[in-house]
């Protein structure tokens, strides 16, 4: 669980919702059927018309990963791909066969059944390169999918609030029409730009992180098979992938790690 995250998105409701307290108001002046209806409705039914419902669906579903805890391990991934470096090299590529029912990452897997069933380094390359560019693009999707949600809202946030000035217009002689105008007005704003900068835009910046992290591990697992079928040595391999993740600012807990001779491997 991301307690990180949950933590802080409950903190900031909490915090408009006293600050509106405070101010001696009541909370139900804050609850504007109205306005709920303005500002979601419009938004997701202008997504619907931007993106297949399907699209929208898989992307809804994804959110779930920003409050849950689901980044596979890089230590492990290394790990794994160092350990399958010392069988390799001590009782050939083949033997890895017996080993594959155990990989619990489906991309190394995937990697270490192209190496036994492909003696050819560069067509693994761009095999797994292939499927890294296809897997990233479908991922950032969902990100897509959040930032346009992230649009629409604060924008029927507008509509609800020109709504609301349509209906005091009308009603300018009673009070209270007048008022509940006036409410739907300035209420949708609040809906429109809190849905947006409190859960679609975070949701979509989060998802996004999570892709390039994935991504990037898939790319270590990439540079590392290859290193296995070009018959690397495993500490070469080790230190080549430590690099490749302390050069995109991955690496703290990882470089620790090695320091300490937690990998106990060679």
């Amino acid at each position: 669980m991301n307690f990180s995250a949950i933590i802080a998105l409950v903190a900031a409701v909490l915090l408009i919702l006293a600050s509106h307290r405070a101010d001696g108001e009541s909370m139900v002046s804050l609850l504007q059927p109205s306005a709920f209806m303005i500002v979601l409705g419009g938004t997701f039914c202008a997504a619907v018309v931007n993106f297949k419902p399907s699209t929208l669906m898989t992307a809804l579903r994804s959110s779930v990963d920003v409050f849950l805890e689901k980044q596979p391990s890089q230590i492990k991934v290394i790990d794994e791909i160092i350990y399958l470096a010392h069988q390799a090299k001590m009782k050939g590529l083949f033997y890895l066969n017996n080993l594959v029912d155990d990989i619990q990452d489906p991309f190394l897997k995937r990697g270490v059944q192209l190496s036994i069933d492909f003696n050819n380094p560069q067509m693994i390359y761009d095999i797994l390169k292939a499927e890294i560019s296809y897997d990233e693009e479908e991922e950032l999707i969902n990100s897509r999918v959040f930032e346009a949600l992230g649009g629409y809202a604060p924008t029927f946030g507008i509509v609800g609030a020109v709504f609301g000035l349509i209906q005091i217009m009308g009603y300018i002689q009673q009070p209270d029409i007048l008022a509940q105008g006036i409410a739907v007005a300035f209420v949708s704003t609040l809906y429109g730009v809190g849905f947006a900068n409190l859960l679609f835009l975070p949701v979509a910046g989060k998802l996004k992180m999570n892709t390039r992290e994935r991504i990037l591990l898939k790319e270590v697992v990439l540079q590392g098979i290859v290193s296995i079928q070009m018959e690397e040595s495993p500490m070469v391999i080790e230190e080549k992938l430590v690099a490749y993740l302390k050069y995109h600012n991955k690496t703290h807990s990882i470089e620790n790690r090695k320091q300490t001779g937690l990998y106990g491997l060679r």
